[in-house]
């Protein structure tokens, strides 16, 4: 494609401008034989530079202005040819220059520039010459620099655009900003990404999807703050938690779960800190860094989203204004609340706790934590210390583990599902990674639920011990994973269970 445009525009050049000098070439032969007719026709004679007629009378008015006219319209033909190579050759070196030898910069705007004024200098300067080829007896410049009147006149009527042509040559000097960066003008408070920079103005699309054009002379008085497409740029949220929250905890939990939102750069590890002891509790900030600055408002919105999902899970509060009366004291609800009844008929559901009595069912639903996961959120990761398990609730989740750097899908679980048993009855590391599908709330059963239910009742380890060696079987099966034999593995869990929750063989 452009090596054809290449072609085609070598071409276009050769030809024009071969036709063109071989007019410039014709005109002196037209223009004497022409020139010669008249002077027979007015029956004139060149004599030391003066027409005069052949008997030696003076010439008519009236055949001087013919000759004259005549000679001043081929002098125009020439200037007007001689301007059209210069124009052609310009616009030929311009594409070599701009578009062959620069065809790679990525400046393509103060590229753009440069090619015009040069182009009109280039243009300007041909055309003094040209002309005083033509007519070397008149003087361009005392008409120029005697023009004061018409000076001022053209100034003043070209006052915006001058104004706005060496600005934009001054903005593509220094480059503060480049198509792709997010600017923010602060004095007329636009805000969008630069989309075109010319010698007029620049073109920035907002965060409404709305077009703004700002002149080069107005933004040369403005203050600009630019996040430059390529550069890690930071953002700042706010949020508050009640003077109860410990620090430590609170920056650990939002720490974790501003690094797993989407957008936000693992490179720099995102800050949490406290930035004021308010009257109301305590302020606090958290600086992250974009991978794409353009979405910013999307990523702010979703960790503002994950940290309340924090504040659910871990019972830590926001902190509400203390001038307001309250009349009853009253604790604060969260809006994810089950019942110990409702609890209790998910786990009679479980299968894994078929050999519990309805009292001991009973003693665990009402020692579960109930936890609220938004999309998208791990709930427990792969290696991880487990001494717990969980029942989904309410949502789904899917179980992955990382092979050669690609997520792997194992099996997808939804309500009444549990997983992380392993974890709960032996100690051990978390095989796999599960991440919520969808909001979802699960059941956690912490390691010190069941223990004085086993203590009290010892032979449930056997019976525990069997279902879990007959789901990690099938489990096994379904990965087309090798099992050692199943009477030793048998035996090696019931040794484990009683070993983790410490009871005697």
């Amino acid at each position: 494609m452009f090596i054809s445009e290449l072609r085609k525009r070598t071409v276009f050049f050769l030809i024009s401008s071969a036709i063109i000098i071989l007019i410039l070439l014709l005109i002196p032969l037209v223009e004497h034989i022409i020139n010669a007719s008249l002077m027979n026709y007015f029956d004139l004679v060149l004599l030391e530079g003066r027409l005069i007629q052949k008997d030696g009378a003076a010439a008519s008015q009236m055949s001087e202005t013919s000759i004259s006219l005549l000679v001043n319209f081929f002098h125009l033909i020439k200037i007007i040819l001689w301007m059209a190579i210069v124009i052609i050759a310009v616009r030929f070196i311009n594409f070599l220059v701009f578009h062959v030898a620069l065809r790679n910069s990525t400046q393509n705007e103060i590229s753009s520039l440069i090619r015009t004024i040069l182009s009109i200098i280039v243009c300007i300067v041909a055309f003094f010459i040209i002309f005083q080829s033509q007519y070397p007896t008149v003087q361009l410049a005392p008409l120029f620099t005697g023009s004061t009147i018409l000076g001022i006149v053209v100034g003043l009527a070209l006052q915006d655009t001058l104004g706005n042509l060496f600005a934009g040559i001054a903005l593509q000097a220094d480059q503060p900003f480049q198509v792709g960066d997010v600017i923010n003008l602060q004095k007329n408070s636009w805000t969008g990404v630069v989309e075109q920079v010319s010698w007029r103005g620049v073109k920035i699309r907002t965060f409404q999807n709305k077009i703004v054009v700002i002149s080069n002379a107005v933004l040369g008085k403005e203050f600009i703050e630019v996040a430059p497409r390529d550069n890690l740029n930071a953002r700042i949220v706010f949020f508050n938690t009640l003077y109860s929250a410990s620090p430590s905890r609170t920056i650990h939990l939002i720490r974790e779960a501003v690094r797993q939102v989407e957008n936000v750069s693992p490179k720099i590890r995102p800050v949490v800190r406290i930035r004021n002891l308010g009257d109301n509790g305590i302020d606090w900030e958290i600086k992250y860094w974009l991978e794409d600055y353009t979405k910013y408002n999307d990523t702010d919105a979703l960790i503002r989203q994950r940290v309340w999902y924090v504040f659910q899970r871990e019972n830590i509060h926001f902190a509400f204004p203390t001038r307001t009366l309250h009349i009853e004291k009253q604790g604060v609800e969260p809006n994810f609340t089950e019942t110990v009844n409702e609890i209790f008929d998910r786990l009679s559901d479980v299968p894994l706790f078929a050999p519990l009595t309805d009292e001991e069912t009973q003693q665990i639903a009402e020692t579960v934590e109930a936890k609220i996961f938004s999309n998208g959120e791990k709930i427990v990761r792969r290696g991880q210390e487990g001494k717990s398990m969980f029942v989904i609730h309410r949502g789904s989740v899917k179980v992955q583990i990382n092979e050669d750097g690609k997520i792997k899908v194992l099996r997808n679980l939804s309500e009444g599902d549990f997983f992380g048993e392993m974890g709960l009855f032996t100690g051990e590391p978390r095989t796999a990674t599960v991440v919520a599908t969808e909001e979802t709330e699960v059941l956690e059963i912490k390691h010190t639920c069941l223990k004085p239910i086993l203590e009290a009742n010892p032979e449930l380890v056997e019976r525990f011990g069997d279902i879990i060696e007959e789901r990690r079987a099938s489990l096994n099966q379904i990965n087309a994973q090798h099992t050692t034999d199943p009477q030793d593995s048998k035996a090696g869990m019931f040794d484990s269970i009683r070993k983790f929750f410490g009871l005697g063989s």
